[in-house]
C-alpha cells in the first residue's frame, strides 16, 4: 500500500468521525460547533466526547443552542469533559450564534455573502471567540464541498516533508483528506514521539535518519 492510500485508509476526516454529512447544510452547522469545541487547548477525545453530547441533545442549530441558555451548555460541556473551558465556551457559543443569526441568519447565508476564501476566513473570525486555529480546523474538510482554498495548516506541511509529499500535487476533497490526516498523524504519533507505533513509519525520513 503506498503512503497516500495508508493515510486515507488510517485516518479519515474528523466530521466522519463523528458521523456528520458534511454534503448536507444541517452537517456544516454540525462541523462548525465541531470545529470550535476542537479549536480549544483540549484532548481529540474530549473535543468528540463534549460534541457527541451536543448531538445526544439535539444542539444542531443556531436556535436550538441559544435556546438552551448558558447554564445547559455549561452542564452538556462538563458530561463530555470540557471542565476546563466549560464557562467560557458556553459565552462563546452563545455569542457566535447570536451573532451569526444576527448578521446572517445562517451559516450558508455566510458563506455565499462572502467572495473568496479570505473573505470567508475574515467573516468567520469577525465572531469573538473564533481565531485563526478554529477557522482551519473548519474550513479545512470544507475543500470540494465549498468552493474554497484555505491555506494548509503548519502541521500537516511539516509531516508531509518528512514522509516526501507534494501537497501541492492535491486539491479539493482530496487534499482536505490529506491535511487532516497528516494533522491526525501528528498529534497521534510525532508529537507525543511514538515513532515506532506509528503505521506511516516506514515512509518517514525522520525515523529513518536515526537508524
Amino acid at each position: 500500500m503506498n503512503k497516500i492510500d495508508l493515510l486515507l485508509e488510517t485516518f479519515p476526516l474528523y466530521s466522519e468521525d463523528l458521523g456528520i454529512d458534511l454534503r448536507e447544510p444541517s452537517g456544516r452547522f454540525k462541523w462548525f460547533v465541531a470545529a470550535i469545541l476542537f479549536g480549544a487547548r483540549i484532548s481529540e477525545k474530549i473535543a468528540t466526547n463534549t460534541y457527541k453530547r451536543f448531538e445526544q441533545y439535539g444542539l444542531d442549530s443556531p436556535e436550538k443552542l441559544i435556546a438552551a441558555g448558558w447554564d445547559e451548555l455549561v452542564r452538556i460541556l462538563d458530561e463530555g469533559g470540557y471542565v476546563r473551558y466549560d464557562f467560557s465556551t458556553a459565552t462563546k457559543l452563545l455569542g457566535i450564534m447570536e451573532a451569526l443569526q444576527k448578521r446572517y441568519g445562517s451559516l450558508e447565508n455566510l458563506y455565499e455573502q462572502s467572495v473568496d476564501t479570505e473573505d470567508l476566513q475574515r467573516r468567520l473570525q469577525e465572531f469573538k471567540g473564533i481565531g485563526g486555529v478554529t477557522t482551519q480546523i473548519f474550513l479545512r474538510e470544507l475543500r470540494g464541498v465549498w468552493h474554497i482554498n484555505p491555506a494548509l495548516s503548519s502541521r500537516a506541511r511539516s509531516v508531509a516533508e518528512n514522509l516526501d509529499i507534494n501537497l501541492q500535487e492535491f486539491e479539493g476533497e482530496l487534499l482536505s483528506r490529506i491535511e487532516t490526516a497528516l494533522v491526525k498523524l501528528s498529534i497521534r504519533y510525532c508529537r507525543k514521539k511514538r515513532c515506532e507505533e506509528c503505521s506511516a513509519k516506514d515512509f518517514c525520513s525522520q525515523i529513518a535518519d536515526t537508524k
